[in-house]
């Protein structure tokens, strides 16, 4: 049985007469007199071979005061006596106080430790590890997404920072945009006390920096982030929900301009994430490529905002088009349609060729959605005659009895919204990787899938992450999750695994022979106490593109 720490948040900060505010210290509580304060624990993201970028944010006891000196150090030892590099750097008030350094001259595939120090305080002390180069014999990843403050415990971090892994890889979803009560389990709020901050909807540069402050006093998140290294990309929440490259689901008349609130977006997820800044000023692109010695590749897509056409959604473009055949043929279908932009595609294929080129056994995709095609299944007739069913979903299961009917997709946000370009990739997949690999996040729920292109041939495999806290697809379909899975495995003939109900994370190594994956479900995220379960692995072998008959 494990314990999660009592993350029950003081509401009350103890001020002592600095005239620090809740606004600079984002969260955190202070219990005892400093020039400065380490406010959110440390943090390491983006490895190479010779350096990792370094994160802390340390804030002034002293109002007004606009930066902070603060010193940095790597070392192989936890004591600090084997310094492998150290310098001095700033927090400076306009990047919220947080600091990053790019740690530079270190050795492949070594594990080391780094603390930060000013003004006689001392940050925690967070492990880390360089991407190892020439010959791997195994590579180990811990696969998450979503993870909702107000819907849970992050149960699912604990774990991770207490497992051994080279790397954590975040799908995105690492907050959410809501305001108070809005996708929120009331246990949660009203028990445990996880309420958001600010409690309006994040719109303005202030907002977005108080709810990732808020979001790293988690314990468990803090842990997961001081143990390991992190790769990250963003989905939407991070930004607003259902963002395409123009647009978002939410965001609405009234809430100002779109490109200004994404510029901000990006911005602050940047400040406070251990991602390695790109030069240009507004932030993007984020996708990118990691090289783990010749055992793999590890390709960062921007499924969400690079390049994005906007989500179709059945009710209107249905009408619109003047009934489903033409949808199909005009809108679903259209060539030109994108998930990833033309630069990306162009950028993706090159990275594909130029892993198999250089010898690298498994290409493996990064990326937020799920790639697998997951068909609407029909759902029985009792289901629909279930006189307590709200009327929102009674309609949207009649019109799933039509869309299953023509063998429409079930999440339109997804890759299955985007069929053209996924026919693009995966022909970039099969022409051009050794041994694809597609990880994707999102859902909230866990997926494994054979992919197939569309002829019908083997592409690669897929594994879908489920969700740290967030809800999956038991919170909204109306049957039980046995009867959800029995239907999907039933109308998606890709979907080789499914778990529909459970939060957790997936284990996945890398050998020169096989992929293997498990995933790890944590027991409840509304209790302090609680059990992990790990499933059976999924094996793919070199070569098969498919995972194992289980």
């Amino acid at each position: 049985m494990k314990s999660a720490a009592n993350l029950t948040r003081r509401r009350a900060l103890q001020w002592l007469g600095f005239g620090l505010s809740a606004r600079v210290l984002r969260g955190y509580a202070i219990d005892h007199a400093a020039e400065v304060y380490f406010t959110h624990g440390v943090a390491s993201g983006d490895p190479l071979s010779d350096r990792v970028i370094l994160w802390s944010r340390v804030v002034p006891a002293a109002v007004g005061e606009s930066f902070v000196p603060v010193r940095w150090q790597i070392a192989e030892d936890a004591q600090f006596q084997r310094i492998a590099a150290e310098g001095d750097t700033l927090a400076h008030a306009d990047r919220d106080f947080t600091v990053k350094v790019d740690a530079t001259g270190l050795q492949p595939n070594h594990c080391y430790f780094y603390r930060f120090d000013s003004a006689g305080e001392t940050s925690d002390v967070g492990q880390t590890k360089t991407l190892p180069v020439g010959a791997v014999d195994e590579f180990r990843l811990a696969v998450a997404s979503c993870s909702n403050y107000p819907q849970g415990y992050f149960h699912a971090y604990r774990d991770i920072a207490e497992h051994s892994v080279d790397v954590v890889l975040h799908l995105g979803d690492y907050l959410y945009e809501y305001p108070l009560g809005q996708y929120a389990h009331p246990v949660a709020e009203q028990t445990l006390g996880r309420v958001v901050e600010p409690a309006h909807e994040l719109l303005a540069l202030e907002d977005y920096r108080m709810r990732y402050g808020l979001y790293r006093t988690d314990a468990d998140l803090q842990a997961a982030h001081a143990a390991h290294p992190w790769i990250c990309i963003w989905d939407d929440h991070e930004l607003a929900n259902d963002t395409w490259r123009a647009g978002a689901k939410n965001h609405n008349e009234g809430e100002g301009d779109f490109a200004e609130r994404m510029a901000i977006a990006r911005r602050v997820y940047h400040e406070w994430m251990p991602i390695r800044t790109a030069a240009q000023s507004n932030q993007s692109p984020i996708y990118r490529q990691f090289q783990i010695g010749d055992l793999a590749d590890l390709i960062m897509l921007d499924t969400r905002l690079q390049g994005r056409d906007q989500q179709l959604a059945y009710e209107r473009d249905i009408e619109a088009a003047g009934g489903i055949e033409r949808f199909l043929s005009e809108k679903l279908n259209d060539p030109e349609r994108t998930l990833l932009g033309v630069d990306q595609e162009v950028w993706l294929a090159s990275q594909l060729a130029a892993s198999r080129d250089r010898g690298a056994i498994w290409q493996v995709l990064g990326q937020q959605v799920i790639m697998g095609r997951v068909i609407t299944p029909r759902f029985r007739s009792e289901t629909m005659a279930d006189p307590a069913m709200p009327e929102r979903t009674k309609r949207w299961l009649a019109a799933s009895q039509r869309y299953s009917d023509y063998r429409l997709p079930m999440n339109m946000d997804a890759w299955d919204g985007y069929p053209a370009c996924r026919d693009r990739v995966h022909e970039m997949m099969r022409g051009l990787a050794v041994n694809p690999v597609v990880f994707a996040g999102d859902t909230h729920n866990a997926w494994a899938f054979n992919l197939r292109d569309k002829d019908g041939d083997a592409v690669g495999v897929e594994l879908g992450t489920p969700g740290i806290s967030s809800p999956g697809m038991e919170s909204w379909l109306p049957v039980s999750s046995d009867e959800a899975t029995r239907l999907l495995m039933a109308s998606s003939p890709e979907l080789c695994a499914l778990d529909a109900s459970r939060r957790g994370w997936t284990r996945v190594t890398l050998t020169p022979d096989r992929l293997i994956s498990a995933w790890r479900f944590v027991s409840n995220v509304l209790k302090p106490e609680f059990t992990v379960e790990e499933t059976p692995s999924l094996v793919c072998d070199r070569g098969k593109r498919r995972f194992r008959e289980v």
